[in-house]
């Protein structure tokens, strides 16, 4: 069984602790660990700080929004994380929403199939040592080469919608999914095995991100529901959440209730449906769900309001 965490973003807390966290993890043996990126680090910065720390722990960057950097780029940052770290290092890659693609940073956030499947198209040969020419609409590159030649990255797709679950079981070698319950990680795995095997090709792992905490007082609830009200309006996230049954809370988030209000009236249904709580027995019985479910790989992301590091919830984690 593959053991692995996320570095949140928890915004309440020290930029730093993820060091912290990323310590603890590796120090634990933990197998895997996921760093991606909002509004503290640069990903690739963070891993290869991370990767020059740590001894042996599987670092995965990302998902990062393909709208904000070329296939050049992505190639060349987690060619610079392999190198540093002297060891493999992977890349995620996903649509993200459209604050963080055109209000954040001024990108068009559009197509994001298309570009998805240009951009991965466009990577494979880099990541093999080749030269680029690739010719999409969106995502192209031609004569960029890696001076360290070819990497042994992996590549993973995070996908809510059916196309790009579809096309992240055709041609990832991970598929990601973020904040489902575990009914809806057995939908994923379904659609994915289908769509896999209609391409005639082995289906990819299913990793799924688990918020986590072990006995959470209200510093910790308080610090899950602020998190979840971020992703109640973006595409994707709102149409999990409503399927999940909080459908009228995505349709005030949509028609521009202010975040505080919304955070007044979420309700721990909520919280209690995405993520893994309780004491460690409970935390394990909740992460073997989602396992039962269909997904390979379960990453926690440590809730660390009540517990700095993650350190008491990645124990329980790694005992488990």
């Amino acid at each position: 069984m593959t053991t692995a965490a996320v570095l949140p973003f928890w915004l309440d807390r020290p930029p730093l602790e993820a060091l912290e966290i990323a310590a603890h993890a590796d120090a634990l043996g933990l197998d895997e660990l996921w760093i991606g990126e909002m509004m503290t680090f640069d990903a690739f910065a963070l891993a290869a700080a991370i990767a020059r720390a740590t001894a042996r722990i599987d670092l995965w960057v990302g998902p990062l929004a393909i709208g904000l950097r070329d296939p050049a780029a992505l190639a060349l940052g987690i060619a610079s994380v392999t190198a540093l770290g002297g060891r493999p290092a992977h890349l995620a890659l996903g649509a993200s929403t459209p604050v963080v693609v055109s209000q954040w940073h001024g990108r068009p956030w559009r197509h994001t199939l298309t570009h998805m499947r240009e951009t991965v198209a466009a990577l494979r040969p880099i990541l093999a040592g080749e030269r680029s020419d690739s010719d999409g609409a969106l995502a192209h590159s031609h004569g960029f080469r890696l001076a360290s030649g070819a990497q042994q990255t992996r590549l993973a797709v995070a996908a809510f919608a059916d196309g790009m679950i579809d096309l992240a079981a055709t041609v990832a070698d991970r598929l990601v999914v973020n904040l489902l319950t575990p009914a809806q990680v057995a939908r994923v795995r379904q659609r994915a095995d289908a769509a896999a095997a209609a391409a005639g090709r082995t289906r990819p792992p299913l990793v799924a991100w688990v918020p986590a905490a072990l006995e959470p007082g209200e510093a910790t609830l308080a610090q899950l529901a602020r998190q979840l009200v971020i992703y109640l309006a973006p595409p994707g996230y709102g149409e999990m959440f409503a399927a999940a049954g909080f459908g009228e809370l995505v349709e005030r988030a949509r028609a521009g209730t202010h975040p505080r209000e919304l955070l007044a009236t979420l309700p721990r249904a909520l919280i209690d449906a995405v993520a893994a709580l309780g004491d460690a027995t409970a935390v394990r019985a909740r992460l073997d769900e989602y396992r039962r479910a269909g997904a390979d790989v379960v990453a926690v992301v440590p809730a660390t309001a009540d517990d700095p590091g993650g350190r008491r919830l990645l124990e329980a984690v790694a005992r488990g």
